[in-house]
């Protein structure tokens, strides 16, 4: 039974709603027969690190992707001089080396896979691979983000959906994962209530008809599952915070994007979003001292940073399991993972906002912040600060901000990456109602290999939404 991934790159759910549906046939027509569902993406909620729940049905802090932008501390996988991390540009095609060889990739269970402009490729032959990193690809793509021109992306996407509807005709794959990045590219652009939205989405929409068109005709599309979802949201921005240079300013000799390498850096500021930053201290140490041990000599650097109208949340790690949430208005609280459990101790305030402390199962406690402003915040929250390669403080923005203020091609009028709900939920659109509702974007993974009949690695994060259940 053939499964097709379709990710339109930064679509809120409130672009497949309502009127929105008007002028995507196609897409009504799925949701018409199918389902509309709202998912919790991944923290950060950024591209690339928001892909490994559909390819690896796994967070991504632990399995080595802790941001689109980090530090390595260890040394292990950054080179010199600034043993950093940036998936913007050429180091993209690091990607594979620096995800967990033990979680293995849907290309490695389903060798007959096709995938456009996915980051993760780790066992997917190149032949397989549409839309490749390539001299001239790179080019392409490097005149085209730093001219600012939006509008460029749609071209790219438009001969992404050709050829992967010619590809998908001729070889009939198993598993075809396809990216659609020009949502979101139109998104930072001119925000994402603009009408290049819209067109960027007509281009997904003909990709979806011609692919049911053909599946129809060759007598394959009541055995086909199509499902569109979305890797993070949006939200509008009005104030760019140069994060970077508030670190700076505490004297600290801070290294950030695009300058990465300094003379004797104390401190690094790593942005994805660009609303959620890794700030990482005492850069000469090789192994992670967690904030008990920093506190002393880093609780101003945290006031400083909760102080700022730009911080909605500051996380302060204490351990693989246990990390402390701060709000400069809402107080603080303690999130914990003990074995598969999740605790929410509010200690003197409710920085989530949840009124109650919380304590139960990964799917319980989804549950209980799924309607708050935080959706799925206490998993992620300890996930991502626990993670090995992940800061010693870490901060969301706050609606309307963002932590880069310099470097970008054209301002920012979207952001995301955050723990915000604006950018954690994303529309999950499915050719048939699932028998149980899809929580998060790892359900995507998981559901896929139930739908091949392929084994299911021993390690996820998700479960499958073709299997009864709550």
């Amino acid at each position: 039974m053939p499964v097709i991934v379709l990710v339109a790159d930064g679509a809120r759910p409130d672009a497949l709603e309502g009127a929105a549906l008007a002028e995507l046939p196609a897409l009504r027509r799925l949701r018409e027969e199918g389902a509309l569902y709202r998912v919790a993406s991944v923290f950060p909620s950024v591209t690339g690190p928001a892909y490994t729940p559909f390819l690896m049905g796994r967070f991504p802090g632990p399995i080595g992707i802790p941001g689109l932008r980090w530090f390595d501390r260890s040394r292990t996988a950054g080179g010199w001089p600034d043993y950093a991390r940036s998936y913007v540009g050429h180091q993209m095609r690091r990607f594979d080396e620096d995800l967990d060889p033990a979680a293995p990739t849907i290309f490695e269970l389903v060798p007959e896979s096709l995938a456009a402009l996915s980051v993760v490729t780790r066992g997917l032959a190149p032949a397989r691979r549409i839309g490749a990193l390539t001299p001239r690809s790179a080019l392409r793509a490097a005149v085209t983000h730093f001219r600012g021109r939006a509008e460029r992306w749609l071209d790219v996407d438009k001969e992404i959906g050709e050829e992967v509807v010619r590809r998908v005709r001729d070889e009939r794959p198993d598993f075809l994962f396809a990216a659609f990045t020009g949502v979101d590219k139109a998104s930072h652009a001119r925000g994402h209530e603009d009408e290049l939205v819209q067109e960027a989405l007509a281009i997904v929409d003909d990709a979806v008809r011609q692919l049911r068109e053909d599946a129809e005709r060759g007598g394959w599309w009541d055995e086909t599952h199509l499902w569109l979802v979305s890797d993070h949201g949006h939200s509008p921005v009005h104030t760019h915070e140069d994060l970077a240079a508030v670190v700076a300013a505490t004297g600290r000799r801070t290294v950030a994007h695009p300058w990465s390498a300094g003379i004797a850096p104390d401190a690094a500021v790593m942005v994805s979003g660009n609303a959620m930053a890794h700030v990482y201290v005492e850069l000469e140490q090789r192994e992670r001292a967690w904030w008990p041990a920093l506190a002393a000599r880093h609780e101003a650097l945290a006031a400083e940073l909760l102080g700022r109208e730009s911080v909605d949340l500051l996380l302060l790690p204490h351990g693989p399991d246990r990390c402390e949430v701060r709000s400069a208005t809402r107080g603080a609280a303690v999130v914990e993972r003990c074995g598969d459990r999740y605790r929410y101790t509010r200690t003197g305030g409710d920085p989530l906002g949840l009124d109650a402390d919380v304590e139960g199962h990964a799917d319980d406690v989804f549950d209980a912040t799924l309607e708050s402003t935080y959706p799925d915040g206490i998993v992620q929250i300890v996930t991502l600060a626990g993670s090995a390669r992940a800061g010693d403080l870490i901060v969301s923005a706050a609606p309307g901000w963002d932590f880069r203020a310099r470097y970008e091609p054209i301002p920012h009028r979207s952001a995301h990456g955050g723990l915000h709900r604006d950018h954690m939920m994303v529309p999950l659109l499915t050719n048939r109602p699932a028998r149980r509702p899809p929580r998060r974007t790892t359900d995507v993974f998981a559901s896929a290999l139930d739908a091949l009949g392929v084994a299911a690695p021993a390690r996820m994060d998700g479960r499958s939404f073709l299997r009864e259940g709550d």
